[in-house]
């Protein structure tokens, strides 16, 4: 075998060498990203499971509604930072839905987000009994000046007693810090029990008390 043979043959091998090396290195990368997402999913779920177990903790003893709802707006409030909640329950006298809020109530230019919910629309969400998003209000009837939606992120989520719509939370966020999924999953998990907890301590309840 001549000399030049020979260096071709090395050079075919070096390249052999290189692509089957990028091959693994691109492999380990997958492999990696794998193990990332998969221990940031875990670190998630374990983060979901305090922030439940928080919550019906802080819950347990209460019998009054309104200490109940006070309580429940301010671990949901540590748990997303910068949100606001309201409460759309449904009146004891089946007379319709009132607002409840902790703190004070979250505004738009001045003006309570919770003017922006017209009966038909609370009504309406209710109703639906199922998470909507800003696209799904403004589908239901939510109306505004797009400029002044735009200055908050806004998503519900329902509270319901066996299937039966019982309200819903309002949650929002000024801009630009959106809520995420991950936020409104992490508050759903936790319907169900501050469902039953509300059932359990029911008391009338009156708009802009």
């Amino acid at each position: 075998m001549s000399q030049s043979q020979r260096q071709q043959r090395l050079r075919l091998l070096v390249r052999k060498l290189n692509k089957e090396r990028k091959r693994q290195a691109s492999q380990i990368d997958i492999l990696c990203n794998d193990l990332i997402g998969a221990q940031r999913g875990f670190i998630q779920r374990l983060d979901d499971i305090a922030f439940a177990a928080r919550f019906y903790k802080s819950l347990l003893g209460i019998t009054d509604l309104r200490a109940l709802l006070t309580q429940a707006d301010q671990v949901i409030r540590e748990g997303l930072p910068g949100a606001d909640v309201t409460f759309f329950l449904r009146r004891s006298d089946g007379s319709g839905l009132g607002a409840f809020h902790a703190d004070q109530a979250a505004t738009i230019d001045g003006m309570p987000l919770e003017d922006y919910f017209p009966s038909e629309l609370v009504d309406a969400i209710c109703k639906s009994n199922r998470p909507c998003s800003v696209t799904d209000l403004l589908a239901l009837g939510l109306q505004g000046h797009v400029k002044e939606l735009r200055q908050v992120s806004l998503a519900t989520v329902p509270l319901n007693d066996l299937g039966r719509p019982l309200g819903f939370l309002l949650i929002s966020r000024d801009m630009p810090s959106v809520l995420t999924g991950d936020e409104l999953q992490r508050v759903a998990l936790v319907t169900c029990g501050l469902s039953h907890a509300i059932v359990a301590a029911r008391v009338p309840l009156h708009a802009g008390q």
